[in-house]
């Protein structure tokens, strides 16, 4: 059928209902979820795939074993948290494992009682909206640049790069080596290979990478995985090696927030100045603005 004899049947359909039932089928077409599957962009139906294949190899809290510390430190929250991985789980997603039982969002805080509370919940990953938000609403044309995922973990910043930017390359930076291949199984698997590039290495050590970079993207990075010593050490190896004039820094949270308690002697007002970002813009229905106001968009002085 094409689009002449599509809009004519809809327009019958409407023509032969009853004019009572009428507002609320309208209404229905207006606010409905059921045509998402029709209006998704190919790169929107990519990177479900990709997430739904990455489940397969994750736990249902994407924390592996080897992530000792990270792991410490959600516990030691003041209320009970837990990890789920904005990517791989939509607020969908999370709302069908909750119905069948594999999750919840509340805590009992007295055991045995109705009396509950909400969990705390944690991404170390952008969700789908939080990737469109930024390569759409946040950075300029990336055509001839160089962007720097620093701790790439499975990749989304680099996948979303490859499929909603033109940038010229796509550097993730990951310590843990058994994220660094996942990515180099969906980047083989996606052909990705052209434009995406996953180094197993220590930030600190990527020196050249960081001076040379235009666009450097850090989703909580630091905090959870390392001590405050070494959260400092690697605050100030950014600072001295994001140099380039012009270049961009995409952060979450603010760098305020990640520095605050730390022992640096970096001084924010002389290296970056920040960006102001339209959280408005964003057009999806599904909107989660919290999540958006906690990225945040400087410019290197």
């Amino acid at each position: 059928m094409d689009f002449r004899s599509a809009r004519l049947a809809v327009l019958q359909l409407l023509g032969a209902l009853a004019p009572t039932a009428r507002p609320a089928l309208l209404q229905w077409m207006r606010t409905t979820r059921d045509f998402d599957e029709f209006t998704q962009d190919n790169n929107d139906i990519m990177l479900k795939s990709i997430a739904e294949e990455l489940r397969n190899y994750l736990p249902l809290e994407t924390m592996l074993p080897s992530e000792h510390l990270a792991l410490q430190k959600i516990k030691q929250h003041p209320e009970p948290t837990v990890h789920v991985d904005a990517f791989l789980y939509d607020e969908d997603f999370i709302d069908s494992l909750c119905e069948e039982g594999k999750m919840s969002r509340n805590y009992c805080m007295v055991c045995g009682s109705q009396q509950t509370a909400p969990l705390g919940f944690i991404s170390h990953s952008f969700s789908l909206m939080e990737l469109k938000f930024i390569y759409h609403h946040v950075l300029p044309d990336l055509s001839g640049k160089i962007l720097v995922d620093v701790g790439s973990r499975l990749g989304t910043v680099l996948y979303g790069g490859y499929l909603y930017s033109s940038a010229l390359q796509l550097y993730g930076v990951e310590m843990n080596e058994d994220f660094c291949q996942l990515q180099e199984m969906v980047i083989k698997k996606y052909q990705f290979t052209d434009r995406i590039k996953v180094l197993h290495a220590d930030i600190c050590t990527q020196g050249s990478l960081l001076q040379n970079a235009d666009v450097i993207i850090m989703n909580n990075v630091f905090e959870y995985f390392l001590n405050e010593a070494d959260q400092a050490r690697a605050w100030e190896y950014i600072n001295h090696n994001i140099r380039k004039q012009g270049s961009l820094l995409v952060t979450v949270p603010s760098l305020e927030e990640s520095l605050s308690g730390l022992q640096t002697n970096i001084q924010l007002s002389t290296w970056i100045e920040e960006v102001p970002l339209n959280y408005d813009v964003y057009p999806e229905k599904d909107m989660d603005r919290e999540a958006l106001e906690q990225i945040h968009l400087y410019k290197i002085l």
